[in-house]
């Protein structure tokens, strides 16, 4: 169920085109995708407070705003009441640029993620320069589309539609928008090809939200990563580059996910954006350790393929034009002004480099430290903000024309974690302490147009040369019918026109699969439409389409639903595992397959945690919709373990996290670890079987009430919940799941007996 529309018919056929065109800096490494600007007579002093101070908003800002046609689209977080753990909520805000006056907001509560909101938040809203509509990936991965004047079109959660992972630092990045599409960065470990945990990247329909594609460039992550795509042409080919979280520089066909190319740089993630350099150069940067050495930190300059490979190729260590050791830069972005690029450094240095040679011009000390904030340039001038809250204008010989230090009410310096943005004379500047403006009032914007990252020519005549599917993915649920497009593409993957007639489908088993697989649904073999019979089973596979030689594939799942269970009994245990008779979950289940195992526990077949890997100790596992609500969800539960050490085991009910914790023997109900988490003591012993059982409660207010009991397996239910948490803003739907926490990999956890049925 990936399509999300919320608004239909004429407001998607208005937002495809709008009377006025949209300028301004639509994306927060501005026109040219390198962080400067072309206007001119910028300011070259500020302070907080200062005369050419236009305005401050309130907001604790978490990335570089963004500015169309005379709005600012800033994204933060902010506390509306006096409550700490519901009043915070994340924040798309939309003001006048001019004024700074509120147009509107949209707020959004998290919801079971360990994102510290202390800490998170590197991430932008982008607008789209053909319809001016703002798309925004907030901190756990709920995708959402708004037209300019704040009605939203679709919304997708990630999490629970292709198990997007959370990082207690947010990590989430900025989408970024190619001809009809939206692209968003992410770490997902979803089903099949797609179950091991990956840096991938999707593309949707900017309009309707379909999948279009997916792609996984890179190699098993170690971080996450939230480099934006950068794009270019490759020969006839549109292409985009960024860091992964795997280390490597990627390159991806951008209308397609086709991999094409990639070059290992860092044993660790790569956050920072790359930089084009010429029509065969790339100069990337990191802050971990190196690949061939066991310093941290380097930039690096890439010559990079000008011919389009036929399949995905590893750059060679010669590819590497040179290198400078001189940069450890974790997440802040390099700018690249003609032949020279400026970083700033993990140690507070503002450094100028040759692009040429990649020698150091010259570097100047502004901070003790740097961390997520970038630099922008802009009239010969370099903006710094510094992560303890210094703000730096600095001259391109390196002499520093401003410097002052942000303080919030209290006098305590505050932290600056975004790039600046520039727009019609004057610098925007988001901190946490609130967005400030300063400039001149008075100047109006030159526009200019925004660059077109695409292949030109003439469709007309072009032969067809490729099929595509869309959706690339779906999931559906029993008694539901799934229709699909299937385009004809021109060799560098332009769009020519739908396919209608001619049309050969078939379900599908790849030759690679391990497991051989088959959705329960029927399928029409003209038409391509798949439906689900009412009494379809939870499952999976993949479908083929034939065309003039021709063929594409897509893939999708049956959803659970409500009247779901699963008691594992009918898995044939025909696989070892560390002399254990075992065999996988349901394929269907989200992320599941390499960190859970179906096996013989006392007696019946129940699934446990795999603890092969220190990865695996904490996993969440969705395997219904994330339009599902008033439900109820139970399953017997139990740790491994003894008095001293015990596991956590759970299930997932509307985004909330119902939890028994056999070492602190509470039930616990949580959220976001700073936003919902009760609990009441429970005891837990271990190698135990207990039946856990939760239902929500929805007052039709805005509020409602998380409900939960535990008790032995085999003794009567009791009348009571065991704990109710009363929540001011309930999550109205969200996906049914399964949770584990194994600490240091130890103690496994067992489940089963699942069931979901109809809330009372």
């Amino acid at each position: 169920m990936y399509l999300r529309s919320l608004l239909l018919g004429s407001l998607l056929l208005s937002a495809s085109a709008l009377a006025d065109p949209v300028s301004g800096w639509l994306n927060w490494r501005g026109p040219d995708q390198n962080g400067t600007s072309t206007e001119t007579n910028l300011p070259s002093e500020w302070e907080p407070g200062a005369e050419n101070q236009l305005w401050k908003y309130n907001l604790n800002g978490a990335g570089a705003p963004v500015i169309a046609n005379g709005n600012l689209y800033a994204f933060g977080y902010g506390q509306d009441g006096p409550d700490p753990a519901e009043d915070v909520q994340e924040i798309l805000l939309c003001l006048d640029a001019t004024t700074g006056e509120k147009k509107w907001e949209k707020r959004f509560s998290d919801y079971i993620s360990d994102v510290v909101y202390n800490r998170y938040g590197i991430g932008s809203p982008v607008v789209d320069a053909e319809t001016g509509n703002v798309y925004l990936q907030t901190s756990n991965g709920r995708c959402v589309a708004f037209t300019a004047d704040g009605k939203q079109l679709w919304e997708i959660s990630l999490m629970e539609e292709l198990s997007r992972l959370t990082f207690p630092n947010g990590r989430t990045g900025s989408p970024a928008i190619f001809e009809n599409l939206v692209i968003f960065h992410c770490v997902t470990a979803n089903w099949g090809t797609t179950g091991p945990a990956r840096d991938r990247f999707y593309a949707f329909d900017k309009i309707t939200s379909e999948l279009v594609w997916y792609s996984s460039p890179g190699i098993r992550p170690v971080d996450s990563s939230f480099s934006m795509p950068v794009f270019g042409q490759l020969g006839d080919q549109a292409v985009f580059y960024a860091g992964t979280g795997c280390g490597n520089v990627v390159c991806v066909n951008a209308r397609t996910g086709k991999p094409v190319w990639r070059f290992l740089l860092s044993q660790g993630g790569m956050n920072s954006q790359v930089l084009l350099y010429g029509k065969d150069k790339l100069i990337a940067i990191h802050g971990k350790e190196n690949i061939d050495a066991t310093s941290k930190g380097r930039l690096v300059c890439l010559k990079i393929p000008t011919e389009y490979p036929a399949e995905q190729i590893v750059l060679r260590p010669e590819a590497e034009l040179w290198r400078n050791d001189d940069h450890i830069a974790f997440t802040s972005s390099p700018i690249l002004v003609k032949d020279r690029v400026y970083t700033t450094n993990f140690t507070g240095e503002l450094i100028a480099v040759d692009a040429k040679s990649g020698k150091t011009d010259w570097s100047t000390k502004l901070s003790p430290d740097q961390i997520h904030a970038s630099p922008i340039w802009g009239d010969g001038k370099i903006y710094t903000p510094w992560f303890e809250g210094t703000f730096a204008i600095v001259d391109e010989a390196g002499k520093v024309l401003s410097k002052t230090e942000i303080k919030d009410a209290e006098g305590s310096g505050v932290k600056a974690l975004a790039a600046p943005t520039i727009w019609a004379g004057k610098v925007y500047l988001s901190t946490r302490d609130g967005l400030y403006c300063f400039g001149d009032k008075d100047r109006k914007f030159v526009s200019k147009e925004p660059k077109v990252y695409s292949v030109g020519g003439n469709i007309k005549g072009t032969p067809v040369a490729q099929l595509q599917i869309v959706p690339a993915e779906f999931a559906i649920a029993s008694g539901m019918t799934q229709e699909f497009k299937v385009y004809a593409l021109d060799k560098s993957g332009r769009r020519m026109k739908i396919i209608t007639d001619d049309l050969s489908w078939e379900k599908f088993v790849p030759p690679t699969a391990k497991v051989k697989a088959a959705i329960d649904a029927t399928l029409d073999a003209k038409t391509g439409t798949i439906t689900a019979a009412a009494d379809a089973k939870i499952s999976a596979g993949a479908l083929k389409v034939t065309y003039k030689g021709m063929s594409a594939t897509t893939r999708g799942r049956i959803e659970a639903a409500i009247g779901y269970s699963e008691d594992f009994e009918a898995v044939e245990l025909k696989m070892e595992h560390k002399g254990e008779k075992v065999n996988f979950p349901p394929l269907a289940w989200l992320g599941a397959r390499i960190k859970w195992h179906v096996l013989e526990k006392d007696g019946s077949k129940v699934i446990a945690n795999r603890l092969d890997n220190l990865l695996f100790q904490r996993t969440m596992n969705f395997f219904g919709g994330e339009d599902m609500k008033n439900y109820i969800i139970e399953a017997d539960v139990m740790t491994d373990g003894n008095r001293r050490i015990k596991s956590e085991v759970g299930l997932i009910n509307q985004r909330y996290r119902i939890t028994l914790v056999g070492n602190k023997n509470e039930l616990e109900v949580s959220s976001n670890y700073e936003r919902v988490q009760q609990a009441v003591k429970f005891p837990v012993k271990a190698n135990t079987w207990y039946h856990l059982k939760t239902a929500i409660k929805d007052n039709g207010d805005g509020s409602g009430i998380v409900l939960a009991k535990a008790y032995a397996k085999g003794e009567p239910e009791p009348a009571e919940w065991t704990i109710q948490v009363p929540v001011k803003r309930l999550h109205p739907q969200g996906a049914p799941g399964i949770f584990a926490f194994s600490p240091q990999a130890q103690k496994r956890v067992y489940i089963d007996n699942i069931k979901i049925s109809a809330a009372e």
